[in-house]
């Protein structure tokens, strides 16, 4: 090993997210039926473009389903850090993280409403 630490092997370092480099959609399965009268949906991002087009769709699909949900936007890293989630854009429904690291579409956001009860 030389000075200054050059000619040292470098070791290959595992990512700190809990996908390990893999961020794809990650979408909880259990989610039918937390839907209430109070439901809040949140999509929890850093202020990007696809946090804020993900953003949109949900409103979009909460109008088109005539669903008297809140919709937030929630962009404080101490709050995200709270659900968990360690990639972005996030949805949560009730306080449960349902999908981190994907941007759905209208029609899939619709779905997955769905699929909580609504």
């Amino acid at each position: 090993m030389g000075l200054f630490g050059f000619g040292k092997k470098k070791e290959k370092q595992k990512p700190s997210c809990a996908c390990q480099s893999n961020c794809q959609t990650v979408e909880v399965k259990e989610i039918e039926n937390i839907a209430n009268a109070n439901t809040v949906i949140k999509v929890l991002g850093t202020g990007c473009k696809s946090c804020h087009t993900l953003l949109e769709n949900t409103k979009t699909a909460v109008s088109n389903m005539n669903i008297s949900a809140k919709v937030e936007y929630v962009d404080d890293m101490a709050q995200i850090a709270g659900y968990g989630v360690m990639s972005m854009p996030a949805l949560v429904i009730n306080e449960k993280p349902v999908v981190m690291g994907k941007v759905l579409n209208v029609e899939e956001v619709k779905e997955l409403l769905k699929k909580a009860g609504f």
